[in-house]
């Protein structure tokens, strides 16, 4: 656990960062509190809303990281947009919201968000979805920042590896929320995560922690005999007393009779959750198109989750979402350390 304990940590299981919520700075403090590498979540925050979040956490004694959205946006053609937001607008009227008319475009104002961590560097920056350019990177390492990258394959482990990256979360299938695939037109294959590991460390000579349906103290050991400094977990944690899961989340997850599936019916991106009426109605015509469709079912998803409907929001969630349980945060971690 070298590359970890460097940081600080003791323990080798990692908090995941879980955009959208789930990841607040109490479940941050929490995990770092029992000597796990936890990640601050800056998908869709503001950089205002960050900056906040990293004074939060800042003035607690333990190891944290900040994990970011790199721009990588999926084009998504006018009339294929036109064609699923007419498909699902009846979702729309059943809660009387209004869907955007054109597809919407931005990069989750990565810059702002860059320019925070520069002035306030946490001591690891780590990266989903793309591989931020070469300023960006030298930037926050003359900062400080160790920097580490999401991959999804061997072939994604090398790019990054070529790019200088000091280390990978190495993403299986089985994770829950968003693939950090840096070809989202294409869904991962379904490798298992121990094999996956294993086959990185062979191709790459950096550190590696690995993520995905991770839910036993076997588990861990599993990822770890397979070459992995530590495992990562974010399912485990959303039921967490610290995490600010919504309760039509939390009460999904505790129906045990779900299943996952990776969809595209939400966001235009492969992400892993629990099958519900929305998914099974529309997957299949999703279109692939990234932030548009985020943008386009956002309205349906805030609406389904104050009204308590399971059936038409995004359940995020990976295979081991049935070993979840309400806790403290580190009363979970330290049960799979």
């Amino acid at each position: 656990m070298t590359w970890l304990s460097d940081l600080g940590a003791t323990s080798p299981v990692v908090a995941a960062p879980m955009a959208g919520g789930p990841t607040t700075p109490a479940l941050v403090r929490g995990a770092a509190g029992a000597g796990s590498l936890a990640f601050l979540a800056g998908g869709y925050l503001s950089a205002e809303a960050l900056g906040e979040q990293l004074a939060s956490v800042g003035v607690v004694t333990g190891p944290y990281g900040v994990n970011l959205f790199a721009p990588n946006p999926v084009p998504l053609e006018p009339v294929a947009y036109a064609a699923y937001r007419e498909l699902i607008r009846a979702e729309a009227e059943r809660y009387d919201v209004s869907l955007p008319l054109e597809p919407v475009a931005d990069d989750d104002a990565w810059q702002d968000k860059v320019d925070v961590l520069l002035e306030h560097p946490a001591p690891v920056v780590s990266f989903t979805f793309g591989i931020p350019g070469a300023p960006a990177r030298a930037a926050l390492r003359s900062a400080g920042c160790l920097l580490v990258q999401t991959v999804t394959s061997v072939e994604e482990a090398r790019e990054a590896s070529e790019a200088g990256f000091d280390g990978l979360v190495v993403q299986a299938s089985a994770a829950g929320g968003h693939s950090g695939t840096l070809t989202p037109s294409a869904i991962p294959a379904d490798r298992p995560l121990s094999d996956l590991v294993a086959g990185v460390r062979a191709a790459v000579d950096l550190p590696v922690l690995g993520a995905g349906g991770i839910g036993s103290r076997d588990d861990v050991h599993a990822v770890v005999a397979a070459g992995a400094e530590g495992a990562v977990v974010g399912t485990l944690l959303l039921l967490a007393d610290e995490a600010g899961t919504s309760e039509t989340h939390r009460a999904g997850l505790l129906d045990h009779t779900r299943e996952t599936a990776v969809m595209r019916a939400w966001t235009g991106r492969p992400a892993r959750g629990l099958r519900n009426a929305f998914s099974d109605a529309y997957d299949a015509s999703a279109p692939s198109g990234y932030p548009a469709l985020h943008h386009l079912t956002r309205p349906i998803r805030r609406a389904a989750a104050a009204a308590g409907d399971v059936e038409r929001v995004n359940l995020w969630a990976g295979t081991g979402f049935r070993a979840a349980r309400r806790a403290p945060v580190a009363e979970i971690l330290r049960g799979l350390a």
